[in-house]
């Protein structure tokens, strides 16, 4: 019994671990998405903050004499900056870790500007500086510079102290800028784009799914003449790469007047041999049985496709209409080649984010929220059709 016992409790723990990994791999990869998600929601500061954070925060603000200001910490309190203020680090040649802090408008070069005295330290010439400590004049070199600010009370604005502004703790609370998305579509016209992205993976998808069920079902039932030559042309179409096709696909378009037109991006994609030769595959596997059995009741071919076989190959349908989804809706070199850059009315996602990211380069919030976007409508379709994989793969299994 305790072996028994021992035994149980081992499998458990390794199912416990092996859950464990899983789940640990699942949010490593999951964690790209969640820093763009959580990026299209920030503020154009909050992205360049070090160091970064997952979550969006905004800098908060109090009204001071009618204006919002902004808040930090300092000494402990929160306070608002009403004043910055230049200076310099400056030390005296023979002693250069005795540095004082002094306003950059209160020193002057040693010599002037035109000929400014120099000194040699650590083998580098450093010029001079007329220093102002505790009322009297010293020369020293500077070390650095930085930013003094001076931070006043929120209840009492005469309440002053001074801090570095650089180093001040800013006082930020989590704060989603959802307005991101408005602006961005405003700015690159991304509602047009996001429509014609639409409407192109619907009907390329919609036209590949119904020549691939015709096809398939030809190559698959019908014999004629040929048939099984044609089909291995057919097949090997797909080892040509499609970089191959540009030019002349390119030409075709020029020659039906198709160019900069949504129609470029639909026709040449409805015919995919890929999709042909996975619905013939299913088609096979369903017992001819069935289809004598239909015909003997009368039924024709056009019946028996539509009522037999396009019912039982849901799963392969799905999953083919999954990847010309994310094929079409990803597709970037055609409409980049095919439609202007200046006809944005007909441009695609792919191709207004490539643009985004030029137009928008200063203000990274907004290309991560044209990449939510753009990924937010293929990741949704994949996770609705996953158990159509699983289906499928099931169905495959079947001898």
């Amino acid at each position: 019994m305790a072996v028994v016992t021992g035994t149980k409790r081992r499998k458990v723990l390794q199912r416990i671990g092996l859950y464990l990994a899983l789940g640990g791999f699942g949010l490593i990869m999951l964690f790209p998405f969640a820093v763009v998600a959580f990026g299209s929601l920030k503020e154009t500061s909050d992205i360049f903050r070090f160091p970064p954070r997952l979550l969006p925060y905004s800098q908060e603000t109090a009204e001071i004499d009618g204006e919002e200001m902004p808040l930090y910490i300092v000494e402990g309190e929160q306070r608002v900056l009403v004043e910055t203020v230049a200076v310099g680090l400056f030390a005296p040649p023979d002693d250069l870790d005795a540095i004082v802090t002094v306003a950059t408008d209160d020193v002057e070069r040693r010599g002037g500007f035109l000929d400014t005295e120099t000194v040699e330290v650590d083998g580098e010439e450093l010029p001079l500086f007329d220093v102002p400590v505790d009322g009297e004049t010293v020369p020293m070199v500077q070390r650095g510079s930085t930013t003094q600010g001076r931070f006043a009370a929120v209840d009492d604005p005469s309440n002053l102290v001074s801090a570095n502004v650089r180093t001040a703790e800013r006082a930020d609370s989590l704060a989603i800028q959802p307005e991101n998305y408005r602006r961005v579509t405003e700015l690159q016209n991304l509602d047009r784009s996001l429509t014609n992205t639409v409407l192109v993976t619907l009907l390329v998808v919609g036209g590949t799914v119904l020549t691939s069920i015709l096809g398939g079902y030809a190559f698959a039932r019908i014999e004629f003449p040929g048939r099984d030559a044609m089909f291995l042309v057919y097949i090997g179409s797909i080892m040509v790469p499609f970089v191959i096709l540009i030019i002349p696909l390119y030409q075709l378009m020029v020659a039906l007047g198709w160019v900069n037109s949504l129609a470029s991006l639909v026709f040449p994609f409805v015919f995919n041999a890929y999709g042909t030769f996975l619905i013939r595959q299913f088609f096979i596997s369903i017992p001819k049985d069935l289809e004598e059995a239909a015909i003997v009741d009368g039924a024709s071919r056009w019946k028996i496709l539509w009522r037999i076989f396009v019912p039982l190959s849901m799963p392969a349908i799905a999953t083919l209409s999954t990847f010309m989804f994310l094929y079409a809706w990803n597709s970037f070199i055609w409409p980049f080649i095919v439609i202007g850059a200046g006809n944005q009315d007909n441009h695609v996602l792919t191709v207004s984010l490539q643009q985004l990211g030029g137009r928008a380069a200063e203000t990274p919030n907004l290309v991560l929220a044209g990449v939510m976007i753009a990924i937010a409508v293929p990741v949704t379709v994949f996770v609705l059709a996953q158990r159509y994989f699983v289906e499928n793969v099931a169905t495959s299994g079947i001898k």
